[in-house]
């Protein structure tokens, strides 16, 4: 496909001294590069991971943690359902 592309003037310069101590042509390099550059750009961000800190909770005293159906009435009350 033929198209026309304005490239800045440090990218061309790179490209050309890269295609030269290449030995290949602009057109294959400048392909190269942008085949390389395409697929990074369109990589999606990697999302970092989410991390809590773990803190230690401990047990009340005074609770019978045995004892499920206690622990419910104390923290919703004797009519709970």
């Amino acid at each position: 496909m033929r198209t026309t592309l304005t490239l800045d003037t440090d990218v061309a310069l790179k490209a050309k001294r890269g295609a030269a101590k290449l030995r290949k042509p602009f057109k294959e390099v400048i392909n190269a590069a942008l085949r390389i550059g395409l697929d990074e750009v369109l990589k999606p961000a990697t999302a970092r991971p989410y991390r809590t800190k773990p803190r230690p909770l401990g047990l009340r005293a005074g609770f019978d943690y045995d004892n499920v159906a206690e622990l419910i009435v104390r923290a919703e009350g004797e009519n709970h359902s």
